[in-house]
């Protein structure tokens, strides 16, 4: 008796997860040639055009190189997209310009010294790019050839007698050469996964292969290699040649690296501790060495530090002296505060700053968003999230943003989406976007629910504040009448 067995195979299509943050949007600053906003929105960015010209003044500078050491304060009320200007400089300056983020209270909760905290953060802003020549072969890939011989285990270290030894071709415009390939080069090609009409670069001196991409005499098999296949031009000239390979690093790699108590592994765990000033000396006299031999240059970074209000007259003092040194990055710094205190002490300074770092900041406002510029921040949020809204939905969300806050209609965007697919609806529809505001309440609805049964929760000091006011009126009305009517005569 035959039995017929089926098998069932599911292919599944891989996907790269993506994660869609509060400012995952914003792709730059949203500014044309002149550094004019864009009409519109652009990049992600709606609105706030006097700041985003002048924070686009800022990025022509740190490109250029002309700018280090510098301060710049971005202050506006809260939900008018400071962090959000911010993000879009990092955007605009690019993955070889250091950008560090980090927030004032980050500096108390790091197991070091505030100091530490923030000259770490200060060397991760700063880049090294060091320059280093080396002689590689460059060059399409003709064939592969490899051969696998049966040996004696006395002439052969290999697992099993087995020796592995083959030739491959390369060519360029020019020239074409054939090499003798050993084990390790065939393993190399293999993880490497490279195959006749791939563009590669080996490096003569450490072995390593770097596939550049397809050449594109083989573009015709377009269909069969994917869409983040990437065709590239044959090398021209010889195969072997020198040449500049540029390296860009943090100097607090640097110092993680040359640190003898943490050592290479620390960037990897991220424990770094502290790390001796005499180390760092040692590491700026030779990065001042490089630049005088033409070997490195130094890549002046953004440090970004979002709550600066957090931080206390130590961290503040330390900052002005830091941006006085000659490798310090450029600083941008955000506040949502006004008159208020400085931390640790009991003297009121506008955005809790003291006014000697006040003096050294070029300071950038931001002003609230209208009407039509919620709307499109709102229809921004909704592309990003991949929600269907319809036009009166968008409408009322809108509302909903100029009266209670921006943030509070971004989060409704999502939720909405959710009640609307629970009803098997692709749109969102102005009655689940009422749904949700029923559902979710804002903070003056929250305060108001407070206020209304304030006596019902505990610690409630909104009720003893009240008490002792009515203490202090009695006792008020009390000594009014004792002295309007005079003592009283008990005879």
């Amino acid at each position: 008796m035959s039995v017929k067995i089926t098998s069932n195979t599911e292919v599944r299509e891989l996907t790269r997860l993506e994660r869609i943050g509060a400012h995952s949007h914003i792709r730059g600053l949203g500014l044309d040639d002149a550094l004019e906003p864009r009409k519109g929105g652009s990049q992600g960015m709606v609105g706030q055009p006097a700041a985003r010209r002048a924070v686009g003044v800022i990025y022509k500078m740190i490109q250029e190189g002309k700018i280090g050491g510098r301060a710049i304060l971005l202050a506006g009320k809260p939900g008018t997209g400071k962090t959000a200007i911010a993000m879009g400089l990092a955007q605009e300056l690019g993955e070889d310009t250091p950008f560090t983020t980090m927030s004032g209270s980050e500096v108390f909760s790091l197991e070091m010294s505030k100091t530490e905290a923030l000259t770490q953060a200060f060397r991760k802003s700063i880049g090294i790019r060091i320059l280093e020549e080396t002689e590689v072969i460059e060059g399409e890939v003709v064939e592969i050839q490899v051969d696998t011989a049966i040996v004696s285990s006395e002439k052969s270290n290999a697992k099993g007698g087995m020796e592995k030894t083959g030739r491959l071709t390369l060519c360029t415009t020019e020239m074409e050469t054939v090499y003798d390939l050993g084990t390790k080069m065939i393993d190399a090609l293999t993880k490497e996964k490279v195959s006749a009409g791939d563009v590669i670069t080996i490096d003569k001196a450490s072995g390593k292969i770097t596939k550049l991409g397809r050449s594109f005499s083989r573009s015709r098999d377009y269909d069969a290699m994917g869409g983040q296949t990437r065709f590239v031009q044959c090398p021209e000239g010889e195969l072997q040649k020198r040449k500049e390979v540029v390296h860009t690093v943090s100097l607090h790699e640097v110092d993680v690296i040359n640190s003898r108590q943490q050592g290479f592994l620390a960037l990897f765990t991220g424990d770094t501790g502290e790390i001796k000033a005499e180390v760092r000396e040692q590491i700026d006299q030779k990065v001042a060495e490089w630049r005088e031999e033409g070997r490195a240059t130094i890549v002046p970074g953004v440090l970004f530090i979002d709550e600066v209000h957090m931080l206390d007259m130590e961290c503040f003092s330390f900052l002005n002296r830091a941006l006085e040194s000659d490798m310090a990055p450029v600083l941008v710094i955000a506040t949502n505060r006004g008159i208020s205190k400085i931390r640790g002490t009991d003297y009121k300074s506008p955005h809790g700053i003291p006014l000697d770092l006040l003096d050294r900041l070029m300071i950038v406002s931001t002003v609230p968003y209208e009407q039509e510029e919620i709307r499109s921040i709102l229809k921004v949020r909704c592309e990003e999230e991949d929600v269907e809204m319809a036009d009166d939905a968008l409408e009322l969300l809108t509302r909903i943003g100029m009266e209670t806050s921006l943030r509070y209609a971004i989060q409704m965007v999502i939720a909405a989406s959710l009640v609307a697919e629970k009803r098997k609806s692709a749109e969102v529809e102005i009655s689940d976007i009422k749904r949700v505001y029923t559902l979710f309440v804002d903070v003056k609805r929250s305060t108001q629910f407070l206020m209304e049964y304030q006596n019902e929760y505990m610690y409630n000091e909104l009720a003893e504040d009240g008490e002792e006011e009515d203490e202090d009126d009695e006792e008020e009305e009390e000594e009014t009448r004792f002295s309007t009517f005079g003592p009283v005569n008990l005879q």
